[in-house]
C-alpha cells in the first residue's frame, strides 16, 4: 500500500472526530495511512521532519487546516514533491468549493483514492508567506477585527456587528494598486481590495467569482464604493457575487500585485493582520499538485 500522512487539528471538536473517522476508514481501503494531530506549526513542521519520504499528505479540516499544511510543506521546500488532497471538516471549506470536492467526508475520501491529479496555483506575499485561497485588504479585513470581542460570545453574529460598525467608521483609504507593475488608474479611496486563486470566501461568499486556480492568475478585485449608498449596492452586488458588474468595481487578473498607501489591515486565508502601508502578492503557477474530482 501507499503510505500517506493525514494530519487534523488537535483542537477538532467531538463531531469533527467522527467526520474525521468516517473520512480515514475510506482512505485505509487503499491507503497505509498514519493520522497526526498537530495544534501549532511548530508541532506541523516536527510531524513533517518525522516523515521525510511521505508524498501524499492529506489535510482533515477547514482552509485553515490546509493553510497551515501548505505553509509548512511550502517552508520546508517540499511542495514539488508532495501530492495533497483534502476531506473538509471546516465550517466555511472556501477552497473545497472551488476544486469542487465533496463536502461530506466519506466522499470527499474517496476522491482522494480515486480522482485525477491537477496542479494548482499558489500565491505568495511580500512576507514570502502562502495564501492559498484569498486575501483581501480594507473594509472585509476592518470588519474582521472589529468582529473579534464580539465572536466568542455571539458567535457567527459577531461579523456582522463587525460589519455594521466598520460601515459607519471606516472611510476608504487612499492608496496606488500595480497589477503587474502598471499602476491602475486613480478613481477614488478604496474600500477594498481582494486578491485569490479561490472564487469563495465567508463559507460559500463569491468574492472572486472568476478566479480559476489552475490559470496562472490572481483575481483581483478593487471596489471604490465609499459613499454610504453606493456602499450598500456594492453589498447587494456582492451577496450574489455580481459585483463585478457594480459600477465601482474594477475586475482583473495579474501575475503580481501590489498595494501602497494609507495603512490597511489584510486578511489572508481567514487571519487578520495588522495595518500596513504596502501589500504585494505573487503567483507560483502550479506550485501545488493536488488530487481533485
Amino acid at each position: 500500500m501507499r503510505a500517506a500522512l493525514a494530519i487534523a487539528n488537535s483542537d477538532a471538536g467531538s463531531s469533527t472526530d467522527e467526520a474525521r473517522d468516517a473520512a480515514l476508514e475510506v482512505l485505509r481501503t487503499r491507503l497505509d495511512v498514519e493520522l497526526a494531530t498537530t495544534s501549532s506549526p511548530d508541532e506541523l513542521e516536527s510531524v513533517l521532519a518525522d516523515h521525510p519520504d511521505v508524498d501524499l499528505v492529506v489535510a482533515l479540516g477547514g482552509d485553515g487546516s490546509l493553510h497551515a499544511v501548505v505553509a509548512a510543506l511550502h517552508d520546508a521546500g517540499r511542495l514539488p514533491d508532495v501530492t495533497l488532497g483534502l476531506v473538509p471538516l471546516g465550517t466555511g471549506n472556501d477552497f473545497a468549493r472551488s476544486l469542487d470536492l465533496p463536502l461530506e467526508p466519506e466522499e470527499a475520501a474517496r476522491v482522494i483514492l480515486d480522482g485525477r491529479l491537477v496542479e494548482i496555483d499558489l500565491m505568495v506575499d511580500g512576507s514570502d508567506s502562502v495564501v492559498v485561497n484569498a486575501a483581501h485588504v480594507g473594509i472585509g479585513a476592518e470588519a474582521a477585527a472589529k468582529a473579534e470581542p464580539w465572536k466568542k460570545r455571539l458567535g457567527p453574529v459577531g461579523y456582522a456587528i463587525g460589519a455594521l460598525i466598520t460601515g459607519f467608521t471606516k472611510k476608504g483609504a487612499a492608496v496606488e494598486i500595480f497589477l503587474d507593475g502598471e499602476p491602475m488608474p486613480a478613481k477614488d479611496r478604496v474600500l477594498q481590495v481582494a486578491v485569490g486563486n479561490g472564487r469563495f470566501v465567508g463559507g460559500g461568499a463569491e468574492l472572486l467569482p472568476k478566479a480559476d486556480p489552475t490559470d496562472g492568475l490572481i483575481d483581483v478585485a478593487v471596489s471604490y464604493a465609499v459613499g454610504f449608498w453606493r456602499r450598500l449596492t456594492y453589498g447587494w452586488y456582492l451577496r450574489r457575487g455580481k459585483h463585478p458588474e457594480h459600477d465601482d468595481v474594477i475586475y482583473r487578473r495579474a501575475k503580481t500585485v501590489e498595494v501602497h498607501g494609507e495603512r490597511m489591515r489584510c486578511t489572508s486565508d481567514g487571519e487578520v493582520t495588522p495595518p500596513e502601508r504596502e501589500h504585494s502578492w505573487r503567483i507560483e503557477p502550479g506550485a501545488l499538485r493536488f488530487v481533485v474530482p
